[in-house]
């Protein structure tokens, strides 16, 4: 708040303002959706497998983004009407928990997206040891260290948030996955592009070839997606640390409301890429509105 008050003496750029019921109103399809999608997953036996669990966490992710930015705006609203203050020591801890909440949203969303990527990979590349190499137990234990690093980190960073040595390292990680993440896919279709040549002449492995590399474009989609939606607000955290008095900086964090709506947007359209790229979830689907009707 004292960044964007500030940014108004140095920059002729206007506050763009996002209405709060524009906010809750994307805040709650975002977590609806994709609490369909988790609810799907869990009574669909046959979406009992890893790359769907990958897919759960990734739900999760979107949840907790919606999430932070639904309490953050209840939380404004709450202050304006004089019910907290700005200053307070339980503020500052509430404060806290938020932000902590928006850190593990996105390094959860980036971990699933790699732990997505690299079930792909297998799956494209050892597709005939897949089911040895990528068990459920084992996809599990993944989530298990996944979540409990993010869980850990995101507190760390939250409590120490007005260090550079934490803000750094933070800002560096999301470029830096995101830098691993395309180049396994360069890597990928490239090999797949390889062996798509070399199986030609076999129906049923091109056909599966063919299933494979659906599952490669899909997150091709979400990785995108992502980029779109969470680096306008990556580059937030970096201009409002590190050069918050510049003009020019100062007028890109002007839109600071309309980088928050895109990260819920996120959230919205996650599950619309599941539902239209999986036949199976698509099915899971109908089958709970039919009952529910």
């Amino acid at each position: 708040e004292n960044i964007s008050d500030f940014s108004l003496n140095v920059t002729d750029c206007t506050q763009v303002v996002v209405p709060e019921e524009v906010f809750f109103t994307v805040a709650a399809a975002g977590i609806l959706e994709n609490l369909l999608v988790l609810i799907a997953v869990i009574r669909n036996k046959n979406l009992h497998l890893p790359m769907y669990f990958f897919i759960c966490s990734l739900a999760i992710s979107d949840m907790l983004g919606s999430l932070y930015k639904t309490l953050e705006n209840i939380f404004i609203i709450l202050c304006k009407m004089g019910y907290l203050t700005r200053r307070g020591d339980f503020e500052k801890k509430l404060d806290d928990a938020m932000d902590s909440m928006f850190i593990l949203s996105l390094l959860g969303s980036i971990f699933s997206l790699l732990a997505i990527a690299a079930d792909r990979y297998i799956t494209i590349f050892y597709a005939l040891r897949y089911h040895n190499i990528m068990t459920l137990r084992r996809a599990l234990v993944i989530l298990a260290i996944i979540w409990t690093f993010c869980a850990g980190s995101s507190i760390a960073i939250a409590l120490f948030s007005y260090e550079a040595a934490t803000v750094i390292p933070f800002t560096i990680l999301f470029p830096l996955m995101m830098f691993f993440i395309l180049c396994l896919y360069v890597h990928m279709f490239l090999l797949a592009r390889s062996h798509a040549k070399k199986i030609a002449s076999l129906p049923t492995s091109t056909v599966h070839q063919r299933t494979n590399m659906k599952g490669a474009i899909t997150l091709t989609i979400f990785l995108g997606v992502f980029l779109c939606c969470w680096a306008p607000f990556v580059l937030h955290i970096l201009l409002a640390r590190f050069c918050p008095h510049n003009p020019y900086c100062a007028c890109y964090m002007s839109i600071f409301h309309v980088n928050g709506t895109l990260i819920m947007c996120n959230a919205i359209i996650d599950p619309m890429i599941f539902a239209f790229r999986s036949p199976e979830l698509r099915s899971t689907f109908k089958k709970m509105f039919c009952c529910a009707r």
